[in-house]
């Protein structure tokens, strides 16, 4: 996370590298702090292969409306 990394899902981080070097310098530093026992794997995305992602969504959930109104409570 200290190195630009943000968690996608569970145990999935994501870093965006602008270029070939940085992707080297960053798999490096994955490399080095690599835990004791588990595993790490490293994907490659393209800026081109990224942007040919395809992405289907299903009906948005409709919101449940409060028939009560709210109360607050202030402490």
């Amino acid at each position: 996370m200290k190195d630009g990394f943000v968690m996608l899902q569970y145990s999935v981080y994501i870093r965006h590298c602008a270029s070939y070097e940085s992707q080297t310098v960053h798999i490096k530093r994955v490399k080095n702090m690599l835990p004791e026992t588990g595993m790490v794997s490293v994907l490659s995305v393209t800026d081109k292969q990224y942007g040919d992602i395809v992405n289907f969504w299903g009906k948005e959930k409709k919101k449940k409306v409060p028939t009560e109104p709210l109360q607050l409570e202030f402490f």
